[in-house]
This record gives structure tokens, sequence and C-alpha cells, in this order.
């Protein structure tokens, strides 16, 4: 029903490629930010020039080692284990390399440029920290899009196993009463058996076959709404006052398959029984992109409505589902008021 597609951005090679820029940039930012050419010039008569620069190449290497060995190891298994001493002794013996390596390479290879243990240590610590930090921030901010990412995913699939609960099961009560009553008809040689055997296949091609799709015309879920109401109010005949509006629709609209019919199902499953002047009211009209769909049915507290444990998938999961479909684009009121149970839903359609 709903497929998680991947960005571009999140495709291997073009991370690879972010990375590989991020570190180029990073460490050309001293050479961009450098003193001008003769300045330059003036200062490295003095020093070995090259073994500078090669040393200046293997502290870039150590850092890089440090940025990921932090967020792909050591976070994950000491941080959010909270083995927070381990954690700092490593880095503490990372960050000691440094100035080490640094003292090693300066006595063997730029031997003839003068060491200095504090100027060294002091650039190599907030050298370290702010790789540290990116580093942590860099693991914490990408664990936590991944188990957003996961939620939605996991939420997703339950939209799916719900929307598949649904065409299964709407509604194993409804369809047996639907063919008992066929099974009248035919009794009685009536002429409404074929225009109901017509409605019935449409009802179960658009719930088995058409409800596949992301999102569907809305034509189709009104129409599937009108077979439900209609084979309903065959059955009931005058036991329940039965008054619907669908407003014409223009095509280009579309909405999640099956997302109104929980409303009309139930509207019929505690509208019905032992209920005086049962009566149940659907419209449906569109305005300027925006669904208004109401749904109300008479009730009683003291009536006992029939039961049907597995029809529908409920109206807080109807709920939930519309929150994950329609954030900040759809608004649900329901409310029992002077004998009448009421739905209304307004949903903004594109």
């Amino acid at each position: 029903m709903i497929k998680i597609n991947p960005q571009w951005y999140t495709k291997k090679w073009v991370v690879v490629l972010l990375h590989v820029a991020v570190w180029t940039l990073f460490f050309s930012l001293p050479y961009l930010l450098s003193p001008p050419y003769e300045q330059k010039k003036a200062v490295a008569n003095s020093f070995d020039e090259g073994a500078l620069a090669a040393i200046h190449r293997i502290d870039d290497c150590w850092l890089i080692f440090s940025f990921y060995l932090n967020a792909l190891l050591l976070i994950p298994r000491l941080v959010y284990t909270k083995r927070y001493g381990a954690f700092a002794i490593i880095h503490l013996l990372l960050f000691g390399v440094l100035p080490l390596g640094n003292w090693l390479l300066f006595r063997f290879v730029a031997v003839h440029t003068p060491f200095e243990w504090r100027t060294t240590i002091l650039f190599a610590f907030f050298g370290y920290i702010f790789i540290l930090a990116s580093s942590t921030a860099y693991q914490m901010i990408r664990d936590k899009i991944k188990s957003e990412r996961l939620a939605k995913e996991k939420e997703n699939e339950n939209l799916k196993t719900e929307l598949s609960f649904l065409r299964s099961q709407v509604s194993p009560h409804f369809m047996f009463n639907v063919l008992n009553n066929m099974v009248a008809l035919a009794r009685k040689q009536s002429d409404l058996l074929e225009p109901s055997l017509i409605k019935l296949s449409s009802l179960l091609r658009y719930m088995l076959y058409e409800t596949d799709e992301d999102k569907v015309p809305l034509e189709k879920e009104i129409d599937y709404l009108n077979s439900y109401i209609e084979l309903q109010s065959q059955r009931f005949g005058k036991k329940i006052i039965i008054t619907t509006s669908f407003e014409s629709v223009y095509d280009g609209y579309v909405i999640e398959p099956m997302l109104l019919i929980p409303f009309v199902e139930n509207a019929f499953k505690h509208g019905t029984g032992l209920i005086p002047d049962a009566r149940i009211d659907i419209h449906l009209k569109l305005e300027k992109e925006q669904l208004s769909f109401v749904a109300r049915n008479r009730y009683t507290d003291t009536a006992e409505t029939p039961k049907d444990k597995t029809s529908g998938i409920g109206l807080n999961n109807v709920k939930r589902r519309l929150n994950l479909l329609y954030p900040k684009s759809h608004s649900l009121r329901i409310e029992k008021k002077d004998g009448w149970f009421s739905v209304l839903l307004q949903l903004n359609l594109h």
C-alpha cells in the first residue's frame, strides 16, 4: 500500500562523495586561510616544508580514523550501553597518540624543525575535541533519523496489515446477511436479485483488486459506499430510514482506499437492531479541495446492538490511520448528543 523509496541523498555512493567533499574542504581550510605566498616562503626557509606537509597529512588521517571509530564503534558499543569510563579512557589514548606521534615524526622525519610540546598539545587538543564533538553529533543524528525511519516503516507496515484485514473482514457479518437476503430473493424470483448481485460483485471487485494502490479515485470510493449502503438498505427494508447525499465529484481527486467505509459500517453496526425510530444519515460533499463527510445514526444506551468482533478495524485505529496519512490536514469529530452518534470528518484533498 505505502512504499518508501530511498531518497537520492541516502544512496551509498552519494554519502561517500559527501563525506569525501566535507573532509577535503575541512582540511583545505588552513591553506585557504594561510598567509600570502611571500610570507609563507619566508617562514618555510627555516623548516622542512615537505616533511611538515607529510606530518599534517598523517595527523589528518588519524583524525578521520578517530571520527569514524568514535561514530561507528565507540558510541554504539560504549555510550549507548553507559560504559562511560571505558569511553573516556579510549579517547584519552587516541588523543595521546597525536602529540606523541608528532614528536616521533619530528625527531625522525622533520629533523630540521624544532618541536614544541606545548604548541603541539594545544593544537591537538582543540582539533581532537572538535572531531570528537562532530563525530558524536553525527552519529546521534544518524541514529535518530534511522530510528524515525524504522518507526515510520513499522507504522506503514501496520497500515498495510490493517488494510488487508479490512479488505478481508468488511464485513463477514454483512456478507453473510447479504447472501441470505439474495437467497430469499432467488426463491421469490424477485427482479431485485440481478441488480443486487451486480452491486455485490462491484463491491467485492473494488475491495479485492482496486485497493492495492496507494490511492484510488474518490469516485470509486463513493461508488463503493453507495453499493454498500444500497445492499444494507435492501436488507433492512422499512425497518430503518436511510438518508444519503453524495455530491458530484469531479475527476482528479484521490483518497486512500477504504478510508471512509469504517464510519459507514459503524453506523449500520450500532444504528440497527432494537432501536426505536432507527435512522442513518450519510452525507459527503467536496468544496475547494476539502472533503466533508458525515455519518450519523440514532442510538440508545439500553438497546442491544448486534456484535461483530471481526467487523472493520475500529474507530480508534481509523483515527491513527488518519493521523499518519493526513497529518495536520484533517479534522475528525465524534460525538454523542440527543440520541445521535455522529462522525464528522474534514479532509484536505489534492
